[in-house]
């Protein structure tokens, strides 16, 4: 059973939640961090990359980074630009983009869950980016990012979310990038226990986005616990700040690929290899622009197609059906794709770490293949995206996804829910 509990949120006054409210601040570089901060220091990527306080000089890491996190969150508390709620809450936090509504309960998930696999993971992690986000929770003593968690659909939750929604929002705004959110309130106390009963009653719930905030906020949880060896397992350290999002509402992006270049083979010896691993069809002769055409008459339609943009012409590649495994893992697109031909063809052996492969989030769409075609890379492989079942798959196997596997729209902001330790 799962124990996503209430808690006590530390979140913006009402009319500065558009203010501060930031994207992740893993999606910046610090040249970057530092310019949307220059342009709005409530920004609460300011708390999140406290570096952009600081000359470049200053090392990302310095331990004077974290302790200005920490002073800056407790300065805009004191000031009043946060509020601490009196009781602890479930919340709600709707994200509408391009006309899509996604709805999450705003909560506190488990450490133990965390470990015992009742929270599931798909991807791993890398210690040198848990580090940073251990020393940014612990300093703070607050999770300031929330983890992206997804939940097979409720019928009990369904029904709070909607009655709630009929209430007044506590934050409705729209962002910079024209997503719109609105954050509800669920403080009545038989709603509260229909929440946390209802999610008790769920075997499993999984990482969506967010592996390495999830990973850090739970060692940061067992380091309390050594710290106090007198815990009962209801301090806040216990628990860490997650967003809950049912499977039916959440909506997987494409995850795109781009090759610097064909291995040595020209053009022509390049798609004839391509015709004989895959059933390929030529789509449009030119790029979308220039031809006036939409972006959908390029995009792959189903599981087992992606399109390719090679030499100014788009094609529609199709998998064979015996050369889809049927494995949870070895069967998605990116794997096929992987194995079949950017491996053995292509000689890109562990896309991870070889420079010859980039990898571009379909939010960007397809003239952004078609850009860096024209910039940077001979080849584009548009992929149909990883579906949320395909993803509950994997982590229900105790597997791990491929790199780049998934890509999630719109991203939760960062300093509407603060929860501290």
């Amino acid at each position: 059973m799962a124990n996503i509990k209430p808690f006590v949120c530390v979140r913006p006054e009402e009319k500065m939640a558009s203010v501060i409210a930031a994207l992740p601040y893993d999606v910046y570089n610090r040249t970057e961090a530092k310019e949307v901060v220059a342009k709005n220091p409530k920004s609460f990527l300011a708390i999140d990359r406290a570096e952009t306080q600081f000359a470049d000089d200053v090392d990302t890491y310095d331990a004077r980074v974290y302790q200005k996190a920490h002073d800056m969150l407790q300065e805009w508390i004191a000031d009043g630009s946060f509020i601490r709620d009196d009781r602890e809450c479930y919340y709600i936090y709707e994200l509408t983009m391009d006309g899509r509504t996604q709805t999450g309960i705003v909560a506190t998930a488990g450490i133990d869950d965390y470990a015992d696999n009742i929270i599931k993971k798909h991807e791993n992690t890398r210690a040198d980016k848990e580090e940073d986000r251990i020393r940014h929770v612990d300093t703070c003593s607050a999770q300031t990012g929330p983890i992206f968690l997804a939940y097979r659909a409720n019928t009990v939750i369904n029904e709070v979310v909607e009655r709630t929604k009929k209430n007044a929002p506590l934050y409705d705004f729209v962002s910079d990038d024209g997503i719109r959110h609105r954050v509800f309130v669920i403080d009545g106390e038989e709603d509260v226990v229909s929440v946390q009963n209802a999610f008790s009653a769920i075997g499993e719930i999984y990482i969506a986005d967010g592996h390495h905030r999830a990973a850090s906020a739970v060692k940061v949880g067992f380091k309390r616990r050594k710290e106090h060896p007198d815990y009962t397992g209801e301090e806040e350290f216990n628990y860490f700040l997650s967003v809950l999002f049912p499977d039916e509402e959440l909506m997987i992006l494409d995850y795109n690929r781009v090759v610097m270049d064909l291995n040595g083979m020209d053009t022509e010896t390049f798609l004839s290899k391509m015709k004989e691993l895959f059933d390929v069809t030529l789509l449009l002769d030119g790029c979308i622009e220039a031809s006036g055409e939409n972006e959908d008459v390029v995009r792959p339609k189903k599981k087992g197609d992606f399109s390719m943009f090679l030499a100014d012409r788009w094609y529609l590649c199709s998998m064979k059906k015996q050369d889809v495994p049927d494995d949870p893992v070895e069967g998605l697109d990116v794997s096929v794709l992987q194995n079949l031909l950017l491996a053995p063809v292509l000689g890109i052996g562990d896309p991870k770490t070889d420079s010859r492969i980039d990898f571009v989030g379909g939010i960007r769409g397809m003239k952004e293949l078609e850009r860096r075609c024209h910039t940077d890379s001979a080849a584009a492989f548009a992929m149909y995206p990883t579906s949320i079942q395909e993803l509950f798959a994997v982590a229900d196997a105790g597997l791990l996804m491929p790199p780049k596997s998934t890509w999630f729209e719109p991203k939760l902001r960062s300093g509407l829910f603060i929860h501290e330790i």
